[in-house]
């Protein structure tokens, strides 16, 4: 179990709990004066690969929005109290940029074994499931798909983003189906509208999004048993 600073118990207050969580580096959760140093150098840097709508990005403005968007920027300015600063990244280097102190904070990160080797997690802030969006009209996906094995056939190709969490649940779960690894949500969404890919693999919640916008041909597939 990872021990927690005077400030990290704080935050733990401010931010709830249950496994897309906040992470930081080993010795920034285990040590009080690596939080002391992160307020003397008042600025707390928060690593953020855009996931609506758990993290956000105006594009025009630059700004960050979203639920963790919001932790880490009420963990700055209302625990640590220092200038808070959004550092972009990819989830491809999420993990090393906090190992290598490019941030102080890693938004969203599944909680996982092999994670846990390198980096340390804050209480969990919210449930997280995966699910796969396809267009209905696709003759490829069975109406009322609800198991993974009905979508798992060859000819049928599955966007992620790479290095994500749903990248490593659908690795680990896929057997015959092509899975196309892009780096950003852009990019798989453009997949799946433009029928490069048949299917969508996201976040529960963020996929959720993606249907309610376009409910006349999304359609969400929630595996049972449930996929992370």
């Amino acid at each position: 179990m990872v021990r927690l600073s005077r400030f990290t118990r704080q935050a733990r207050v401010c931010l709830v709990a249950a496994s897309c969580v906040i992470a930081t580096a080993p010795s920034r959760a285990d040590d009080t004066s690596a939080w002391q140093s992160v307020k003397r150098a008042g600025v707390h840097r928060c690593g953020a690969a855009v996931a609506p709508p758990y993290v956000m990005r105006d594009p025009k403005t630059g700004e960050y929005s979203g639920f963790f968007s919001e932790l880490c920027r009420n963990f700055g300015q209302n625990v640590l109290r220092v200038k808070v600063e959004f550092v972009d990244t990819t989830w491809d280097n999420i993990v090393a940029g906090l190992q290598s102190d490019k941030w102080d904070m890693s938004l969203a990160l599944n909680d996982t074994p092999e994670r846990e080797k390198a980096i340390s997690f804050s209480a969990p802030a919210t449930d997280y499931n995966v699910s796969l969006v396809y267009n209905k009209n696709n003759p490829k996906i069975p109406k009322d798909a609800h198991t993974l094995a009905e979508v798992d056939k060859l000819g049928v190709t599955i966007a992620v983003m790479s290095g994500t969490a749903q990248d490593k649940a659908i690795s680990g779960a896929i057997k015959q189906a092509q899975i196309m690894r892009l780096p950003g949500i852009d990019e798989t969404r453009l997949a799946l509208m433009s029928k490069r890919a048949e299917l969508l693999a996201d976040a529960n919640i963020t996929n959720m999004l993606l249907t309610e916008a376009h409910p006349e041909w999304a359609v969400a597939i929630q595996p049972n048993p449930p996929l992370a």
